[in-house]
């Protein structure tokens, strides 16, 4: 049975943690979702992960709707959201409205997700939960604040907590359905999961959330760089860079037989 919004609600109360993974294409998406993955987020990441940018802020909308596309054809069962990405709602509510409704017509995802909990994105997201686009929250470290927050763990300070923890119960009261929190001290994420009836989805926020993600390309060891915060579980940069070589040297040697069964 497909993964349903309903159902991650049911996963909190029964304390079955959540696990969710990023995507970028079809061939991702599709081992990521007969792997039984719960959430497969489109993320704005694929900005840096697939398209070689430094951050997340140059990614359109129509190049997520592209991507959204391709991860959609892959999945059976996952819950699929897709990342609005930087100035595609903060603009207006209309905007908003135009910008999601497009993501969830054209890329057949069932969810999009927004980065911010200050009042204006409450509301938006408030808007847009009323009219049926099912909303993903994202707070703490956001990375389409890089150029204001840059890449350093949030919450730290207890105004910063404060601040954080009001933002979680703001955004609940919303209608988000789940909400992203990124590098924040586990203490800080615990509190604010132990406050929300909604699940919380951890990223750099320790053990104590609802549910986990990370962003593939880290779990697989194929970004040059790691997040401090991420564990990667293979080294496919240097599996790939072998297989390449090899084949390259049998090409170069004439060892390679391309009728060879």
């Amino acid at each position: 049975m497909a993964v349903s919004i309903g159902q991650l609600g049911k996963w909190k109360e029964q304390r079955r943690p959540i696990v969710a993974l990023t995507a970028w294409d079809y061939a991702i998406s599709s081992i990521l979702d007969a792997a039984g993955i719960d959430i497969i987020l489109v993320g704005d990441s694929l900005a840096m992960v697939a398209l070689g940018y430094p951050n997340t802020l140059p990614i359109t909308l129509d190049a997520m709707i592209h991507h959204a596309s391709a991860v959609s054809r892959g999945v059976k069962q996952a819950l699929m959201v897709c990342d609005l990405p930087f100035l595609t709602y903060q603009e207006s509510l209309s905007q908003a409205i135009h910008s999601a409704g497009r993501i969830l017509k054209e890329a057949g995802v069932q969810g999009v997700k927004l980065e911010g909990g200050y009042p204006l994105i409450v509301e938006t997201i408030s808007h847009l939960t009323t009219i049926g686009i099912p909303v993903m929250g994202h707070i703490g470290l956001t990375p389409q604040s890089v150029h204001r927050l840059g890449y350093r763990q949030q919450g730290k300070s207890p105004e910063e907590a404060n601040r954080l923890i009001r933002e979680a119960l703001q955004l609940e009261g919303a209608g988000v359905f789940a909400l992203v929190l990124e590098h924040i001290p586990s203490d800080l994420a615990e509190e604010i999961t132990s406050k929300l009836s909604i699940p919380t989805i951890g990223i750099g926020a320790g053990p104590f959330c609802d549910g986990q993600v990370l962003v593939t390309a880290d779990l697989l060891g194929l970004t040059p760089k790691q997040p401090p915060f991420a564990t990667p579980y293979a080294n496919l940069r240097d599996t790939i860079t072998l297989a390449v070589n090899d084949f390259a040297g049998d090409v170069r040697e004439g060892k390679f037989n391309p009728d060879k069964t």
